[in-house]
Order: structure tokens, then C-alpha cells, then sequence
């Protein structure tokens, strides 16, 4: 057993040896916190003020979708401007558009209001984590540690969407409406800061490169984004339904634990894909891992009890992992270097507006029909991103991947 723990510890024990990577590791961590406590924060307290999950789906979905259009557009910026001179003003706008978020709440200021905060909240947000993965990508530079350190990151973000969810409901719930969003500012303005003073891991600018041209238009790219926009809305609407589920079932403070759920399994399967040395082609391990992420949404839209609902999305969350991970890879091998970074952003531009989707359908539904019922979106967007994926995989074939084949 010791030495089975050893072959999963040891990879990543490797990657730490490197001089400068804990630091913008760290950073990036705190900054990517408020990846799973921004939008569940917001739905807490519209909620709680308002007793609308519609309404308080309408704002996150906002955020979302601001977030999604501004993406590839900060992505573009860092390439060419690098990280550093883009990130922070643009966190610093972020963090002051949350605080008036919450004075407009506070002062009972018109709805229209709140929209418009969104915008800036969602369009000033930093795509942190396609930072630190072109970070890794830059230090590693086509070394088979750059496996592991994508499955690291994402392990990162399971770790941020264990944590987060409970102690976002935990602070809405037991402390103040307003807790989880204060706590969401701090982790982002302060994380995202840090992580901008490491400049000596910072990737260079490629001044000789020409920067026309984005990555959407490589059919491989536009596919993944298209397919990372189902699981999206899967993502997202299990968010807030999961909520209401708990809300239903009399134990409101539970939903964090219950999304957390969902996080430790992708976790869990993210430690271990990412220490093993995998023989299949990426584009196989992608479609397959969307595959089981299908297969392990289809109970949670069967269940109606809340413990037992926590096992399912345990189950659920096995497959998240891997599939991310090998998208993230696809990405890599298929865009250019001087546009990485944006065609990291492309990934979570596609998350962001299928998170948005989700969050509005979800809460139109769980107003409409009930949470339980409302779970058969979550199954049907989870389908939907197996069907794209299967039907245009031709398109993730990589030269790497032709020779696996």
C-alpha cells in the first residue's frame, strides 16, 4: 500500500522540485477560489432577499455570460501584453464591481442595477486557471510532466470546488447573507495579486510572433469548446438545483456538502489519472471519459433522497477530472504557442456561457417544476456533450495522437 501511495505522490512531488512553481501555484489556488463561491454566493443572497431562485439565476447567469465573452479578450491581452500588466487592473475593477454588487443589495437599488454589476463583475473576472496551466506549459515545454501538471491543476480546481461550495453555503447560511461574498472578494483581489508578482515563472511575450488569427477557428478547438459548453450547463445547473434539492428536503446548509460531493470524486480520479502513464491517445481518453460522464449523471435524476443523492454525485464527479484534463491537453497540442493562452480562455469562455445556461434553466425549472424533476436538464446537457464530442472527434486527432493510434 505504502508503495502505491508513493507512485501517486511521487509525479507530483517532482513538479514541486522546480524553482518558482509553488509560488504562482499557491497564488493561483487563493485565486481560483472564487471559481465555486462567486456564483453560489450570489444565488444565496438574491435568494435569501428576494425568495426568487429565478431572479438570483438571471444575476449569476449575468456574471457568466460576461465572463464567457471577455475571456478569449483578456486571453489575447496576456498573450500579447503579457500576465502581469493585464491582470491587475482588471482584478482590481473586479473587486470594487463585487463591493457595489453587494451596496446595490444592501440599499435596495433598483434589479436593473444588479445586472449591471454582473457585467463587470463577470467581464473584469481573470481566467486564472488558463494562466497557470500556460504557466506550466511554458516551464515544462513538451515534457511528459506536463501530464501531471495538468491533472495537478485540475485536482487544484476539484480542491477549489470541494472547499469552496460548503464554505460559501456555511458563510450565506450561519454567518451573513453577504459572508461568502466578501470572502469571495478577498480570495480573488488578493490571490490574483500574488500570483501576478511571480514574474520569474512569468511565460515571455513572443514580440516576433504575429498574433492574427484566433484558435476558435481550428475545428478541434471549436469542437472542444462546443462540448466544454454542454458539460457547462451541466455544471452550472446542478449548482443551483442542488440547492433547491437541499432546500426541498428541509437541510438548506447540507448543498455545499452535496456539491462537494461531486468535487471530491473529480478529485480523487484527477490525482490518480494524472500519476499514471497513459498509453491510449489523448482523443481516446477524451472520448471516453465523456462518455462515463454521461453514464454517472443519469442517476442523480432519478433519486429522491438527500444522502443518497450525495453517493450519486460522488459517483458523478469521477469522470470530470480526466475529461477536463485531456481537453486541456487537446488544447495544448493544437494551438499555436504564441496563442496559448487564449486558446486556454476558449475552454473556460465555453464553461462560463453553458455555467450561465445551466444556472438560468435550472432555476427556471426549480421554480417551474420542482428540483428533482429539474435534475433531467443536467442529465440531457451531460448527453448532449457526449454526442458532439463522439460526432466530431475526427477533428482531436494531434500528430502525437495519429502516431498513438
Amino acid at each position: 500500500m505504502a508503495e502505491r501511495g508513493l507512485s501517486v505522490v511521487g509525479p507530483y512531488r517532482e513538479l514541486f522540485s522546480r524553482p518558482g512553481v509553488r509560488g504562482f501555484v499557491i497564488s493561483g489556488l487563493i485565486g481560483r477560489m472564487p471559481m465555486s463561491m462567486l456564483g453560489l454566493s450570489i444565488v444565496l443572497l438574491i435568494e435569501t432577499l428576494t425568495g426568487s431562485y429565478g431572479m438570483a439565476g438571471a444575476v449569476a447567469a449575468t456574471v457568466n455570460v460576461s465572463y464567457a465573452v471577455a475571456a478569449p479578450l483578456i486571453g489575447r491581452l496576456v498573450d500579447r501584453f503579457g500576465q502581469a500588466r493585464v491582470i491587475v487592473p482588471l482584478i482590481l475593477t473586479h473587486g470594487a464591481a463585487l463591493a457595489s454588487l453587494m451596496l446595490c443589495v444592501e440599499f435596495g437599488a433598483p434589479d436593473w442595477t444588479l445586472f449591471a454589476a454582473g457585467v463587470v463583475i463577470g467581464g473584469t473576472a481573470v481566467p486564472l486557471g488558463s494562466l497557470v496551466r500556460t504557466r506550466w506549459s511554458h516551464l515544462l515545454d513538451g515534457s511528459q510532466q506536463l501530464h501531471t501538471a495538468f491533472s495537478f491543476e485540475s485536482v487544484a480546481d476539484e480542491l477549489v470546488f470541494v472547499a469552496g461550495p460548503a464554505l460559501a453555503t456555511a458563510l450565506a447560511t450561519m454567518v451573513s447573507p453577504y459572508a461568502g461574498l466578501i470572502v469571495t472578494l478577498a480570495c480573488a483581489v488578493g490571490g490574483t495579486l500574488a500570483f501576478a508578482m511571480q514574474r520569474a515563472t512569468e511565460p515571455p511575450i513572443r514580440t516576433g510572433e504575429k498574433h492574427s488569427g484566433t484558435p476558435i477557428t481550428i475545428p478541434g478547438i471549436a469542437l472542444l469548446s462546443c462540448v466544454f459548453l454542454a458539460m457547462g450547463a451541466t455544471f452550472g445547473s446542478v449548482d443551483l438545483i442542488t440547492v433547491a434539492f437541499a432546500e426541498e428536503h428541509g437541510v438548506k446548509p447540507a448543498a455545499g456538502l452535496l456539491l462537494a460531493a461531486i468535487a471530491s470524486g473529480s478529485l480523487i480520479s484527477g490525482l490518480w489519472y494524472g500519476a499514471r502513464r497513459w498509453k491510449a491517445s489523448l482523443r481516446s481518453r477524451f472520448v471516453r471519459a465523456l462518455g462515463l460522464f454521461a453514464v454517472g449523471m443519469t442517476p442523480i435524476a432519478l433519486i429522491g433522497d438527500v444522502w443518497v443523492m450525495a453517493v450519486a454525485l460522488f459517483l458523478a464527479g469521477l469522470a470530470i477530472s480526466p475529461t477536463i484534463i485531456a481537453g486541456y491537453a487537446l488544447i495544448e497540442r493544437l494551438v499555436p504557442a504564441h496563442l496559448l493562452t487564449e486558446g486556454m480562455t476558449w475552454l473556460s469562455t465555453a464553461i462560463g456561457f453553458g455555467v450561465s445556461l445551466g444556472v438560468w434553466a435550472g432555476g427556471w425549472l426549480t421554480d417551474a417544476f420542482g428540483a428533482s424533476n429539474a435534475y433531467a436538464f443536467s442529465l440531457g446537457s451531460a448527453l448532449l456533450a457526449v454526442v458532439i464530442g463522439l460526432a466530431g472527434s475526427v477533428w482531436l486527432r494531434t500528430p502525437v495522437a495519429r502516431q498513438e493510434s
